[in-house]
């Protein structure tokens, strides 16, 4: 049984204003079981809360949430309190989207899931209306009235018990574990990219930034067949980890403060010519000028990275070298191949997890995956 009007069955409203809701002191113990999660405020502070334990409703799962990544985005709304104009921290607001866990209780009218059921859980949730243009031809990633947890004002996945619509979780098989499935999520974003750039087999290919969603792009990229694959990124750590993520990987330490054209050619030189295809995962000015002119004629820059609200791009450059230029927003369509993939061996993400919280700790998770310094890839929360 379908529901409809997410955006008021997962309003935040109705977990703030419940009596239950409180914020835990700096060194308070969560109560044993309760429904904790890590929040998030306007003034910038990152604590754990005791919340209520919701109830499944018709066409609604209760999970009880095994592991959670966390993301750019997540630190970038607690540091920052905001991604553009439109996503906002405005209260208090539960953080983490990418997520398994397992079926703790079906509501009315669900058939496909039972207690027990190991699942991924897609937090971006459309409103699947037939009168909604994106969700009939499948592009709901545009949807208008989409809820994504852990996007202002809704909150996240990283909590004990998140409630769920029963049509946007995805079944894991035996062989993927929780954390393997949570990493389905930003996997999900590099695979998205890879299918809107059009990467071929054999195609030269540059991925700029050897972040979590770089390295995923690396894999992904590596499992479509690029060849050579060149990647940038400021740090040397993260360079090494990335050879030693896919030992067949060129590496081009970018130095700071260095002019793109000068590193455009280092990165030519690495792939034995230029690019035909530029991966662009940082969204920083310098950076997408880099991958354009490291890319040859007729080819392309792909740009999920997110970075400044304007840019400035080197237009006739980009023009007389009928260079294109794509932008990606989230993902659609993509968690069961993720799934695919992970189970068949294709990609291996178990390696990015290079640090482990369990779900009390959040706290302590958030401040080592936002200091550069920890060396930190993936940090997971667990329970």
């Amino acid at each position: 049984m379908p529901i409809v009007g997410f955006a008021d069955v997962y309003s935040p409203r109705k977990i703030l204003d419940d009596p239950s809701f409180r914020i835990l002191g700096q060194n308070e113990k969560p109560s044993p079981d309760a429904n904790i999660a890590a929040f998030y405020n306007p003034k910038h502070e990152i604590h754990l809360v005791e919340k209520p334990r919701p109830q499944p409703g018709p066409g609604q799962v209760l999970v009880h949430v095994r592991s959670t990544g966390i993301c750019g985005s997540d630190v970038h709304f607690w540091k920052h309190g905001r991604i553009g104009d439109s996503m906002v921290v405005t209260d208090e607001c539960g953080s983490g989207h990418e997520s398994a866990g397992e079926v703790a209780e079906v509501g009315e009218g669900v058939t496909q899931w039972k207690i027990g059921d190991r699942v991924a859980i897609e937090a971006g949730v459309p409103c699947s209306k037939p009168s909604c243009d994106y969700c009939r031809v499948g592009r709901y990633n545009a949807c208008p009235d989409v809820v994504f947890f852990s996007t202002p004002p809704f909150h996240g996945t990283l909590t004990r018990w998140h409630l769920h619509p029963a049509e946007w979780l995805h079944h894991l098989p035996d062989s993927v574990s929780f954390e393997e499935g949570s990493l389905c999520e930003p996997l999900a974003v590099a695979l998205a990219g890879i299918e809107r750039c059009g990467l071929r087999l054999g195609d030269p290919t540059l991925i700029c930034g050897a972040g979590p969603i770089g390295l995923m792009s690396l894999l992904s990229a590596r499992a479509a067949g690029a060849e050579p694959i060149v990647i940038t990124d400021l740090f040397k750590n993260r360079l090494d980890f990335a050879k030693k993520l896919v030992p067949g990987v060129r590496t081009v330490l970018i130095e700071r403060g260095s002019a793109p054209k000068e590193s455009a050619e280092i990165i030519k030189a690495a792939a034995d010519g230029a690019v035909k295809l530029a991966i662009e995962c940082t969204g920083i000015e310098s950076s997408v000028h880099t991958a354009i002119y490291s890319t040859q004629f007729g080819g392309k820059v792909f740009i999920i990275g997110v970075g400044k609200n304007e840019q400035v791009f080197p237009f006739m450059h980009l023009s007389a070298n009928e260079i294109d230029v794509s932008f990606q927003y989230r993902y659609a369509n993509q968690y069961p191949k993720a799934i695919r993939l992970v189970a068949g061996g294709l990609i291996n993400v178990k390696p990015l997890v290079t640090h482990r919280f369990k779900l009390e700790d959040a706290v302590s998770a958030f401040h080592v995956a936002a200091d550069p310094l920890q060396g930190a890839i993936k940090v997971q929360i667990q329970d």
